[in-house]
């Protein structure tokens, strides 16, 4: 859908709430920039996001380490969870905590904190294991240190 908008608008948004009918479950779409191993040049934004707003799912994952995005777009998303990708896997850099919890605060203006799920951004297969670990525990730590402050009050973030 992100790469062929128009087609999604045509059609795609209409086959997957139709694939999605009846399901009782959790559900979640992901919208991919492309893994990053493989696709290097990314948009600043999606070209079919705002559009889940009428999509049968719960959720939707996307991807803004990597991207940079301005996740003011989110607010076109209002009952939807959105699984925040935070961890940028085109850098085999590990993140450290307050990167991530910059990212996650970066959709907070524009997000429920109760309807964010912290995720790495799309591709993490292609990261070697002890990268991907610690990307992983600099993500947990992150999140925490978010989750302290929002515990704490909206002036500690």
């Amino acid at each position: 859908m992100q790469a062929r908008p128009e087609a999604a608008r045509e059609y795609g948004l209409a086959a997957l709430n139709r694939a999605l009918d009846g399901i009782d479950g959790t559900t979640a779409v992901h919208i991919c920039f492309g893994y990053a191993a493989i696709i290097h040049e990314r948009p600043s934004g999606y070209s079919f996001l705002p559009e889940f707003h009428d999509c049968r799912c719960r959720q939707v994952s996307i991807e803004t380490a990597q991207s940079g995005l301005d996740c003011s777009v989110l607010e076109t998303l209002p009952d939807k969870t959105i699984i925040l990708g935070v961890i940028d896997l085109d850098d085999m850099t590990v993140e450290t905590p307050e990167q991530v919890a910059d990212r996650i605060r970066r959709a907070l203006p524009w997000k429920d904190p109760a309807r964010i799920v912290v995720a790495p951004d799309c591709g993490m297969k292609y990261l070697p294991r002890e990268i991907a670990d610690a990307k992983l525990a600099a993500m947990v730590q992150g999140a925490a240190m978010v989750r302290e402050a929002l515990a704490a009050g909206a002036a500690a973030l």
